[in-house]
């Protein structure tokens, strides 16, 4: 399967399993297994980085196993193709996901002029306030 233009996983990696569904299909939903069980074995693959393969476990969540291995379950549309296709894509989305090393964010200060505006500013407002309220004229 094609991740992206450089990585593509071998299907030695995968194992489908066709359960009966519990969508649409009237009366074919109770003879036909149409819902797809995918699982794909990410400890088993050594195409990721250790980041890679963490963020693929984070991406994952609940659909990982302790084994390492990641079950997408699709029972969306009515055909075993359809369902498998969506199950494939769904995994491959979250693949190039965990593929994209989050920006290192840099930390900055604020700079001296802005400083001062913002403090300006809230000093404008604080008399504007102040002007507003209601005086006692002392008598």
């Amino acid at each position: 399967m094609r991740i992206d233009d450089t990585l593509t996983i071998d299907e030695r990696f995968f194992e489908e399993r066709f359960v009966r569904s519990s969508g649409p299909g009237g009366q074919n939903v109770n003879k036909v297994s149409t819902a797809v069980e995918l699982r794909f074995d990410a400890r088993a693959f050594d195409g990721f980085s250790a980041s890679e393969r963490e963020r693929l476990a984070r991406l994952a969540g609940r659909r990982m196993t302790d084994d390492g291995v990641i079950v997408i379950s699709a029972q969306r549309f009515r055909t075993q193709e359809r369902n498998r296709d969506d199950a494939r894509e769904r995994l491959t989305e979250m693949i190039r996901q965990a593929l994209i090393a989050p920006k290192h964010r840099v930390a900055t200060k604020p700079t001296r002029a802005s400083r001062t505006r913002r403090l300006d500013g809230k000093a404008k407002r604080g008399t504007v306030k102040r002007l507003r309220q209601a005086r006692d004229d002392g008598d």
